[in-house]
């Protein structure tokens, strides 16, 4: 079914105002809501779009202007000459020309000045021709409309997982750090119990293998947090220094509905993609409408005006009128009018079958990513827990290697898994965060609407820097210090 008129004023006029929005934001802050508005503004993929459907808008524009009024004015004024000589056997020679047996006493030359003014009208009548494709104008507009919707709800979530990549590696990155240190001074305690003779050189070696493991994490995540903050400057076109954090305290919640089969009613009634293939449909329909009115006649009116002057005519000027009907009724085209049916007719079913395609992916995304965010709400608790048990359980291990009765690659194996459940944590809450977003983008749902929600989730008392600790050099990235000795004994 097409797009009602109301349906595509109504959407068009809400994406002008929230590009309207993105132009009139406070750059100062780093939050998420002026990220976002810096992207709307200056992303390029989203301004080729935009501009795009400007051009669709001017061919409907071109195609409507086929059916109104055509008037056209021509001019001319010319100057000719004409040589009449006589020759040798009736051959005419031009004067002066040295041919034998020329006459010139017989020359005589003939100028003529004419000038000419002829106006025209001509007013379409009947034309299915014409009518049909400005139909199919008028529906591609619809389609491409749709089209800008979309992009503007991807660049919604790839603004989003561009902000929350960087706050996912600071929050790695804040772990690997802890993770380094904790390990150092396993390492050192271990050297000196192997000073006094209370350990094997083994266990310091075993030490030693796990600090430069964590250090190389360490290192690792620093690059990944400076790439991070490159993503995000290529969707806005700005370099952030700092960016909010998101608030230890989030409400980790469902999504409502809590049914999974009404937001796949609320993609199909929403999604931009699918009404995009929908339209297409009609795009397609509108194209077999052409083909077919190449067998209908046409019928116009026109009028023209003609004016001429020459200086031989005897008279001042000449002028005349003329009004009339054309009609054109197409017989025969040497088949290529059927053969264009047939091909438009082919175009149609292909486009039903890419909306049928695009509907069986969106309800599958949809009802993929409702089952994600219920699985990351309860992730989340889970990684919770797993940090306060493995604490638990480093601590337990720590006695008892005090005591003897557990080793230090137990204590290590010990430390490493606490880290790796306080990063694991860090992402499961990031992994609610985006496909909560992922899921209402499926369900065309994702607006400036969204953003703000989620932006109030942040802590404006606490900010993300790209900033490292030891950014002394120009790259401190690939400053990672010299390799790691093995203990001698």
């Amino acid at each position: 079914m097409p797009l009602s008129p109301f349906t595509m004023r109504f959407r068009r006029r809400g994406l002008a105002v929230f590009v309207g929005l993105a132009m009139a934001g406070n750059v100062q802050a780093a939050d998420l809501w002026t990220i976002t508005q810096d992207a709307l503004a200056n992303d390029a993929e989203l301004a080729s779009v935009q501009v795009s459907f400007q051009a669709t808008e001017a061919a409907r524009d071109v195609q409507r202007g086929t059916l109104l009024p055509q008037i056209s004015l021509s001019a001319e004024a010319a100057h000719s000459r004409n040589y009449n000589n006589g020759g040798v056997s009736g051959r005419q020679t031009p004067p002066g020309s040295g041919v034998p047996g020329g006459n010139p006493a017989a020359a005589r030359d003939d100028e003529v000045n004419r000038a000419g003014l002829t106006a025209g009208l001509e007013q379409v009548i009947y034309n299915p021709t014409l009518n049909a494709q400005l139909e199919r104008a008028e529906r591609e507009i619809d389609r491409d409309a749709l089209g800008v919707d979309a992009q503007v709800q991807e660049l919604l979530y790839n603004v989003s997982e561009a902000y929350f990549s960087i706050l996912r590696a600071h929050d790695i990155l804040d772990a690997r750090r802890a993770q380094e240190t904790a390990i150092e001074r396993q390492l050192e305690q271990a050297q000196e119990r192997f000073e006094v003779g209370l350990i094997a050189i083994t266990d310091v070696r075993e030490a030693q293998a796990t600090y430069d493991l964590a250090r190389a994490q360490r290192i690792a995540a620093e690059g990944e947090l400076q790439v991070s903050f490159e993503a995000l400057e290529r969707l806005t076109g700005h370099r952030y220094n700092t960016i909010d954090a998101l608030a230890e305290e989030v409400p980790i919640e469902g999504p409502v509905p809590m049914d999974r089969e009404e937001w796949v009613m609320l993609a199909m009634a929403n999604n931009p993609l699918v009404l995009m293939q929908e339209a297409g449909i009609e795009v397609a329909r509108s194209g077999v409408d052409i083909a077919r009115a190449g067998q209908q006649p046409e019928l116009a009116a026109f009028a023209q005006y003609n004016w001429d002057d020459t200086d031989v005519s005897g008279t001042d000027y000449n002028s005349g009128s003329v009004v009339g009907l054309q009609a054109n009724l197409p017989i025969y085209r040497g088949g290529s009018t059927r053969a264009q049916i047939r091909q438009n007719s082919f175009l149609l079913e292909a486009s039903q079958y890419d909306f049928e395609a695009q509907r069986r992916n969106t309800v599958q995304q949809v009802r993929s990513q409702f089952t994600l965010v219920n699985n990351s709400v309860e992730a989340v608790e889970a990684r919770r827990q797993a940090i306060i048990s493995n604490q638990s359980a480093l601590e337990a291990t720590r006695s008892g290697y005090e005591v003897g009765t557990r080793n230090i690659v137990d204590v290590l194996n010990a430390e490493q898994n606490l880290f790796n459940a306080i990063a694991e944590h860090a992402e499961a809450r990031y992994d609610y965060v985006l496909s909560l977003l992922r899921l209402q983008q499926e369900a065309g749902l994702l607006g400036p609407d969204s953003i703000q929600a989620i932006n109030a989730w942040l802590d404006d008392g606490e900010s993300v820097s790209l900033l490292l600790p030891d950014e002394s050099n120009s790259d401190p990235v690939m400053n990672i210090g010299e390799r790691p000795q093995v203990p001698t004994t």
